[in-house]
């Protein structure tokens, strides 16, 4: 009798388990072929969609940084750099850097159309408006692991590592969004693009693929998947409060040293901006006020990019603003030292937009 029960009780313990997980999977399998855009995502006006596609992903944020590839990814000089999933770092050779206003769209496209005949579709766009597709790639030759999207750590960095990972994403896990940008990829292909705008080329790139799944994300096993990624030139909103003299004089006392935000250059130049002119003056003001005074000109930069450019760009940086203050403020060059220190003392995780814009930075550093 108690060997029955037992077995009777293990029964109904099986198919209680059967149910909580049939739940849990049902709960869970909420991808499906979409018939509608994503409530409030709209195309941008630059690359608007292959017809018959719908947005399934939508980001829109006003102002950001953003690096474009002008060449595959290759695995970072650095052999011990990991991405935040642990993953081996790759960067390209070459690329832009730019900042503006980014949005990020990721479509499902109709049935049988390949991620080939997506992307010349909108390099046809691109090029009837006027622009020009400056890098292209397609599998294994983009660089890192072709058959990853944003999700997965422990490994190498896809492509689209490189432009966020999965913990980036607002979408619910295994919605249409989610499937989209995380599941298992082939045939990857992809442009980075330059529009001509009046406010400044705008960048678009486009990376198209076929996905791979066969459980949550099921019903879009073999659906190309187009993420159209476009950053527009735009004026950044100047709500940072300009540093004065006896604030830099404050910190260079007690700390030794004071991080400057006012000082700004053109995208991976070293020219810099008429509205550094603020902060330039009041270095100006505060070697003025104490003749005596020497500093150190430090530029810095984040970790987009390879080693020795960042180190070469942040330098060149550094000196432009020891040429402005001795030529344009009358600071002898002699109480002035510019050097650049790249990436090499990041004050923020350089894995967010916000990190990596606190890394970019001018320091100045007390001499004597």
């Amino acid at each position: 009798m108690k060997t029955r029960n037992l077995h009777r009780v293990a029964e109904v313990a099986l198919a209680a388990l059967a149910i909580v997980f049939a739940l849990t999977a049902s709960a869970f399998a909420d991808a499906t072929v979409p018939t509608e855009d994503l409530a409030g995502a709209a195309d941008s006006t630059l690359a608007k969609r292959y017809e018959g596609s719908f947005i399934v992903s939508y980001e829109k944020l006003a102002y950001t940084d953003f690096e474009a590839p002008l060449s595959p990814l290759k695995p970072s000089a650095d052999e011990s750099a990991v991405d935040s999933m642990n993953n081996r770092v790759y960067v390209p050779e070459q690329s832009v850097e730019l900042e503006g206003a980014l949005t990020r769209i990721a479509y499902v496209l109709p049935a049988e159309r390949s991620p080939l005949e997506v992307l010349r579709n909108y390099q046809d766009v691109i090029e009837g408006e006027g622009g020009e597709v400056l890098f292209e790639c397609k599998k294994e030759e983009c660089g890192g692991a072709a058959d990853r999207s944003s999700s997965g750590g422990g490994n190498q960095m896809s492509l689209m590592m490189y432009f966020f990972h999965e913990s980036d994403l607002k979408d619910e896990a295994f919605s249409n969004g989610a499937c989209a940008l995380t599941s298992g990829i082939n045939d990857q292909r992809y442009f980075t693009a330059r529009v001509p705008q009046e406010a400044g080329g705008a960048y678009v790139t486009v990376q198209a693929y076929t996905l791979i799944d066969d459980l949550y994300c099921k019903e879009l096993n073999g659906r190309t998947i187009a993420v159209v990624q476009v950053l527009e030139p735009k004026g950044r909103d100047k709500k940072m409060v300009v540093v004065e003299a006896a604030k830099m004089e404050e910190s260079l006392t007690t700390t030794g040293s004071i991080s400057l935000y006012g000082i700004y250059f053109d995208t991976d130049k070293a020219d810099l901006k008429p509205e550094s002119a603020p902060t330039l003056k009041e270095i100006a003001t505060l070697l003025g006020n104490d003749p005596n005074m020497a500093v150190l000109v430090v530029g810095h930069t984040d970790n987009q990019g390879s080693f020795d450019y960042n180190l070469d760009l942040s330098s060149r940086r550094a000196q432009a603003v020891k040429a402005t203050l001795a030529s344009e403020y009358g600071i002898d060059p002699k109480r002035l030292t510019a050097a650049g220190a790249g990436m090499m003392a990041p004050i923020a995780t350089n894995d967010t937009d916000d990190g990596r814009a606190k890394n970019r930075r001018v320091v100045l550093v007390k001499a004597n």
